[in-house]
């Protein structure tokens, strides 16, 4: 018995408007629906993900889900709640992203299976390309009005903002070629469903109303929320910009740790919004929080749900393993196992010395009070080494005479000085 797509997304948060009659559909038979993914960069970021959760759930529930991407409507920009036009981009740009989603979105859809709901992804440049002007205006904008148009709140917002900039005749189009992209996929694909944010409910319910009007067809829409977070901040944002899908632009520990550092209320919500987890194991996961709030369940198991989707088992363990180093009695074998990036990201903020590489050999007090400035004086280096809290890439140091030396480095170029419990230090030889 496949689940009810609407009431899985209902008790999950995940409807903002819902066309009448959206359910029916769903009742009757398997359906195809479509999300619009913008195509501007060579990977998703999580502001992504509520869409594409939708496509995974609308596929576990027996439908099938359509990926597009807006190579043509990528190359004009969507006005919807935007304050100016986008850069537009060139084809060879818009191949190159348009392979790196499909290989992420590969993680949360399946596209290689003989099912009868198996995946697709286009490209609406693909059938826009060669659709002269002329044609278009004659085929398509003779069926909606401008009056129509104008009234969406996309267009009035743009066209009475603070700014007053205004908008171009190029912006003004979008609604229209993103109707004509649901007309496409209603007729090619039997696409009778398209999602998206609630700030796209103008454009989609332009596509319906561009299919009953051309074809005498009936389609429908259903837009989930804009993700919030409970202080007011922007969601999927940190002060180095966007969170991103891809290991080369946020590394697999900065990803989990996002996810592990949401407050509880976030936590609560994001449960149910980005991860398969059933009523039963969430409301489960939300009770054991409420009893232990300092065990933090909710967002250990997020993380870990988030990671493993978009990372892999693999660069979740060793997420967790480099999250221990910190907080834990950590062997030095697991700090010797992160890769560069990840140490760094470890150990953000902490202080670093930057020294030649032809100080390696310098005693380990001379370095850290002589070269450095990790102690005031060699004085106060020796009596912490002799009363046992000094450590040098998480191995405690026992004889003031040891060098540091070549063989100590991390990634070939660092060293991790501990003084005390919580004190962190980085020598980096250049």
């Amino acid at each position: 018995m496949k689940k009810n797509f609407v009431k899985e997304l209902e008790w999950r948060g995940m409807i903002h408007d819902i066309m009448p009659g959206t359910e029916e559909l769903f009742q009757k038979e398997q359906v195809t629906a479509y999300l619009g993914i913008d195509p501007t960069a060579d990977s998703l970021h999580i502001g992504h993900l509520v869409g594409v959760m939708m496509l995974k759930h609308l596929q576990n529930c027996g439908h099938k889900p359509i990926a597009v991407l807006g190579g043509a409507t990528g190359m004009i920009g969507d006005p919807s709640m935007k304050s100016q036009e986008r850069n537009l981009l060139d084809l060879a740009t818009l191949r190159h992203n348009q392979e790196c989603i499909k290989k992420q979105l590969s993680r949360f859809l399946d596209f290689d299976s003989n099912a009868s709901n198996a995946a697709l992804m286009v490209n609406n440049y693909d059938w826009t390309k060669d659709y002269s002007f002329l044609d278009f205006v004659r085929d398509i904008g003779k069926h909606i009005t401008v009056n129509y148009m104008m009234s969406k709140d996309s267009v009035k917002k743009r066209l009475n903002g603070e700014e007053r900039e205004g908008m171009s005749f190029t912006e003004f189009s979008y609604q229209l070629l993103q109707g004509y992209d649901f007309l496409f996929l209603y007729e090619h694909y039997g696409c009778k469903l398209q999602i998206g944010g609630s700030d796209q409910w103008g454009n989609i319910t332009t596509g319906t109303e561009l299919i009953r009007r051309k074809l005498g067809g009936e389609a429908f829409a259903l837009t989930c929320p804009l993700i919030t977070k409970a202080d007011g901040g922007k969601f999927g944002k940190t002060e180095k910009g966007n969170v991103w899908l891809d290991a080369r632009y946020t590394s697999p520990y900065t990803f989990y740790q996002f996810w592990l550092n949401v407050s509880d209320e976030d936590a609560k919500k994001y449960i149910k919004i980005f991860t398969m987890l059933d009523k039963e194991q969430i409301d489960a996961l939300i009770k054991e929080q409420e009893e232990a709030p300092h065990l933090r369940p909710l967002q250990k198991k997020l993380a870990e749900e988030l990671t493993v989707m978009v990372h892999g088992r693999e660069e979740f363990e060793k997420a967790v393993a480099a999250s221990s180093i910190l907080f834990t009695n950590s062997s030095a074998d697991t700090l010797k196992a992160l890769d560069e990036e990840t140490f760094l990201a470890v150990f953000d903020g902490v202080p670093q010395f930057e020294l030649g590489k032809d100080k390696l050999g310098t005693n380990v007090i001379d370095m850290l009070a002589v070269e450095t400035q990790v102690f005031p004086s060699k004085g106060e280096c020796r009596k912490m080494i002799q009363a046992s809290g000094l450590s040098v890439n998480k191995e405690k140091v026992t004889d003031v005479a040891m060098n540091l030396t070549k063989d100590m480095l991390l990634d070939g170029k660092y060293i991790l000085v501990q003084k005390g419990k919580k004190n962190y230090f980085i020598l980096k030889f250049v």
